[in-house]
């Protein structure tokens, strides 16, 4: 049942303990780790007041607000620092997120957080008379891009502060290169495959020492346990819709248990429109250009990335099947903030300060704790020192101030989610023959906002940049003589032309329907008609599957395709050219 088989011990701090400051310490899950290791967390650094109260409150600290880019011109602001053993930090990822504006958003706030960072590792790391023994900095992937592979003191803005201590400028004050690596933290038995970028170096050693997986995969056929999956959580952990109890529970990665009623921000409803999740489940399995996903979650494997965004109609959420039997609205559901706590191996004692969005992005933005405690344990074995087998651990949670989730109740499903006025639309019913045939109301080509007419296309390849073909309103028409020539295709336009064309609006109704996410009674809005022809599209019998182009060319860029696509270009063009004819 557990992930780890270790005892735990009460929180204590002991005088001999190995320092360490935290910048961008967010709700402190890499602090987290190195004080189950028994280090001795000094301060964290943060300009978001619900992070540093969150660090406060679990690290009983009196920390304040602070912008890290203070440390970026003023040497006496870094002098001010403690000098500690350990550094550590973890940039914002945000700007550098491959997520973030699809990867297009300015990289240059991140990269310049990221080289204060070094700055102030390198003035400690440099000074006359250094404690520092170790840092560490975590960041997304995608950082690497943006980073320089090492950094002079000049590089930093340290010129003048190299040559007061008698080095030179351009000597390396920091080296990545040989400093960096990329680690998942389902490799050290977090419930969760989260990849990261660790930099850092054993000062001793003048290198990052990379610590052994614990777990590995199946494939791997290595001597370790496998990867923890979300089954460990649905096996082991209570239900968000259990009744309030003081029966213990323990926790299924810490030898702590707590009553079930001190456990917070978990008994709540977290079930999702109807709208909402179909949207999810569309982008993850049918998505125009990027590879299939579970849905809902498979819950025999290690979780996907926890976001700091609590969304669910994105090919991002993380959704699972609701204990509740329900249909429709509140069939599936989002994890619960603890939930998603527990998969970042936070204790279930650990909280965390503010509403429930505040929750999920403290959460989202953290360092899984199976990842920093492997990396402070490597600090303690390289440098011979010492350390019991005990984890410090808080065995009761702090609930004071604490604004807890919790409400053992059912959600009522009275105000589903509206998009914004003039939103745009993009959905196709099939994805084969590795292009799909799109229904849209702006140009997917060129970009830009809704046009208030309804356009068919075709897009060839499975990445950006795929050439585009589209088509004219009533092209259906000229379709209709190939199509007839199967006997499935007789009964498809039968099919489209008597009862489905009855439930396509103009273009103004399907925008204004598409915007407040619902149907009328005799006319669908337009992500029900994309689905309702690939229904129609399932249920014929297509005699020949592939679409061989002789005489007339219908799809410019490929002479052999999948029929399903010939099919769903008719009933797309059909519902485009009447749209913009009524």
């Amino acid at each position: 049942m557990f992930v780890e088989n270790q005892i735990l011990i009460t929180l204590n701090n002991k005088s001999d303990n190995l320092t360490v400051i935290d910048f961008f310490c967010g709700a402190g899950g890499f602090s987290e780790g190195f004080r189950q290791m028994g280090f001795e967390i000094k301060y964290g650094y943060d300009y978001w007041k619900p992070a540093v109260d969150t660090f406060n409150h679990n690290f009983n600290l009196e920390c304040e607000v602070k912008n890290i880019l203070d440390f970026k011109t003023s040497i006496e602001e870094i002098d001010n620092l403690p000098n500690t053993d350990v550094i550590i930090g973890s940039p914002p990822c945000v700007s550098f997120s491959s997520s973030n504006k699809s990867g297009t958003a300015d990289k240059s706030l991140g990269v310049d957080l990221t080289e204060t960072f070094l700055r102030v590792v390198a003035v400690k790391k440099h000074q006359p008379n250094s404690t520092l023994k170790a840092w560490f900095m975590e960041n997304v992937v995608n950082s690497k891009r943006y980073l320089q592979t090492t950094y002079t003191f000049k590089d930093l803005g340290l010129e003048e502060w190299a040559k007061k201590h008698k080095i030179g400028a351009n000597n390396v004050a920091i080296d990545l290169y040989d400093n960096t690596t990329i680690i998942n933290s389902a490799d050290y038995g977090s419930i969760q495959s989260r990849k990261r970028v660790i930099s850092g170096e054993i000062i001793k050693k003048k290198k990052l020492v990379i610590p052994k997986p614990t777990h590995q995969q199946k494939e791997s056929q290595l001597s370790l346990p496998l990867y923890n999956s979300i089954s460990l959580i649905k096996g082991n952990f209570p239900s968000p819709f259990e009744k309030k109890s003081t029966a213990k529970i323990k926790d299924i990665q810490y030898k702590i248990e707590i009553e079930k009623d001190k456990i917070t921000d978990h008994f709540y409803d977290t079930g999702v429109y109807e709208i909402e999740w179909k949207f999810s489940k569309y982008w993850k399995t049918n998505h125009p250009f990027m590879g299939k996903m579970s849905f809902p979650e498979n819950e025999n494997k290690p979780s996907r990335t926890i976001t700091a965004t609590k969304i669910a109609n994105s090919r991002e959420s993380i959704i699972y099947k609701s204990e509740v039997k329900r249909k429709g609205d509140g069939e599936f559901r989002l994890p619960t903030v603890r939930e998603a706590a527990i998969i970042m191996g936070f204790p279930i004692t650990y909280q965390f300060i503010g509403g429930e969005n505040n929750k999920w992005r403290l959460v989202g933005n953290a360092v899984c704790c199976s990842v920093s405690r492997a990396f402070a344990k490597i600090v303690l074995d390289e440098l011979k020192i010492k350390h019991e087998d005990e984890l410090q651990v808080a065995t009761e949670p702090n609930l004071k101030g604490v604004l807890n989730l919790n409400n053992y109740s059912l959600k009522t499903f009275n105000n589903p989610p509206i998009k914004n006025k003039g939103s745009r639309f993009r959905r196709h019913p099939i994805k084969e023959g590795n292009l799909t045939v799109t229904l849209s109301n702006y140009d997917i080509e060129k970009g830009g906002k809704a046009t208030g007419k309804w356009l068919t296309s075709i897009q060839y390849g499975t990445g950006k940049g795929f050439p585009i073909q589209h088509i004219e309103d009533g092209y259906y028409k000229t379709l209709e003589s190939i199509i007839s020539k199967y006997p499935s295709g007789k009964l498809f336009i039968k099919i489209i032309n008597n009862g489905f064309s009855e439930k396509i609006g103009n273009a103004t109704q399907l925008q204004e329907m598409y915007e407040v996410q619902k149907s009328n009674n005799t006319i669908l809005e337009p992500t029900e008609l994309v689905d309702e022809v690939k229904r129609i599209i399932d249920k014929i019998d297509i005699e020949e599957p592939q679409f061989i182009q002789n005489g007339t060319i219908v799809f410019e860029s490929k002479k052999i395709i999948p029929t399903k696509q010939l099919f769903a270009l008719y009933a797309i063009n059909k519902i485009s050219s009447t749209a913009n004819s009524n």
